[in-house]
């Protein structure tokens, strides 16, 4: 399953990086991205554990850049 999500206050683009890297390596995804400049991330992931891997990039992201939030 392929979703994308706005997010908001994501102020540095190294900081998605990161996060872009991070949740690449959660057992299930396919593939992420997360760009700066459009304030969105697309994830692509197993379709049974979705909503289980959203929660852990969720975190993720909050661990990167503390402000920022994943608009679901």
């Amino acid at each position: 399953m392929k979703k994308k999500f706005k997010l908001q206050d994501l102020d540095c683009a190294n900081c998605a990086a990161k996060m872009e890297e991070a949740i690449k390596k959660i057992d299930g995804v396919n593939d992420a991205s997360v760009s700066f400049m459009t304030q969105k991330m697309v994830l692509d992931a197993d379709d049974e554990r979705f909503d289980e891997i959203l929660q852990e990039a969720v975190k993720i992201c909050a661990k990167v850049e503390p402000d920022c939030r994943i608009l679901v």
